[in-house]
């Protein structure tokens, strides 16, 4: 298979050249929907890698985008997008021939159209036996984003050099309502801490963060519940996105309250009411002596707003912490 590289203008205002997608791109590809932000509304996003071997979710959670995405597939019965799983030959191709071009280091992201850690149960071979086979001793890294909790296969092998381990957790109370499939939170943490201890990287999401009537209180106690069992390598906040695709085939719209504001990545809470948001919690990990935070998908102007680039008027970034990226 072809890998096609591009020059790709960074964050940090520098250019690089990277790999674009190899074959036509349909399991390896850069993410790059956002434009290099400039003005205020736009979003700031890093152009990571996605590793797109399945598509759909078992979990069903009221706000994913996945309903928009693939909403030509939403189960009528259940009102899920299913999980579905790519031709493993093809994935084999498309990762020997990422490995052997000149690539330099990249972190693969598993969990953009799906949850990470839905393939361990397949069979002849789970997913993460058989894609850590691949990339097993490479200069490259997967990412499993995910609800899961299926770590066995973690655990019992040392993949430490060539995985990063990451999930969404939420609020335990907005989880209830909103992602009632998936496993609760503490459950999450707890598999979290399960290969934090076996030497993994572990990083999180707190996304997205919903303005619940005392939110402040009840996500400073799921950060808590965090440090209680393990310091991850980074944190990643995140509110509401409500796509227009999304919010036209979800079946549940309760959450749609909140969204008030226009965004360059669909409609969301208030700019005063997310700004509020995020800087509560970025206070309360500070408390903690935790510093390596970043927003999802969130405009330069938030960006600004929390001090989270150079100065005020600078459109450069020294640094940005992101889940999807080094």
């Amino acid at each position: 298979m072809e890998v096609k590289f591009k020059k790709y203008k960074m964050l940090d205002g520098s250019y690089k050249t990277l790999v674009e997608k190899v074959g036509d791109g349909s399991i390896i590809r850069r993410f790059e929907k956002t434009a290099y932000p400039e003005n205020p509304d736009d979003v700031v996003c890093p152009h990571f890698m996605e590793m797109a071997w399945s598509w759909g979710c078992p979990y069903d959670c009221k706000f994913c985008y996945l309903k928009g995405t693939y909403r030509f597939f939403i189960d009528e019965a259940t009102g899920r997008v299913n999980p579905h799983f790519k031709d493993r030959n093809l994935i084999f191709k498309a990762c020997r021939a990422f490995i052997l071009s000149n690539s330099g280091p990249e972190i693969l992201n598993c969990g953009e159209l799906s949850d990470s850690l839905m393939g361990e149960a397949l069979k002849p071979e789970p997913w993460s036996v058989f894609i850590q086979r691949i990339f097993q001793g490479s200069k490259h890294k997967i990412l499993y984003l995910s609800k899961g909790l299926s770590v066995k296969n973690f655990l019992d092998n040392d993949w430490t050099d060539n995985a990063i381990l990451a999930w969404s957790v939420n609020e335990p109370s907005v989880s209830a309502k909103w992602e009632y499939l998936a496993p609760d939170p503490i459950s999450r943490l707890d598999a979290a801490k399960e290969v934090y201890e076996a030497g993994y990287e572990v990083r999180l999401r707190i996304d997205p963060i919903v303005p619940v009537l005392d939110y402040q209180a009840k996500y400073q106690k799921l950060v808590d519940e965090i440090f209680n069992r393990l310091s991850p390598e980074r944190i990643t906040l995140g509110t509401l996105r409500g796509l227009a695709s999304t919010l036209a085939h979800t079946r549940n719209h309760s959450w749609k309250v909140y969204l008030e504001n226009h965004s360059g990545w669909g409609r969301k809470p208030a700019f005063k009411v997310r700004l509020a948001m995020y800087q509560t919690l970025i206070d309360y990990l500070n408390n903690y002596g935790f510093h390596r935070v970043g927003i999802c998908k969130e405009t330069l102007a938030l960006w600004q707003a929390l001090g989270l680039t150079i100065d005020s008027t600078d459109l450069r970034f020294d640094q940005i912490i992101c889940n999807c990226v080094a």
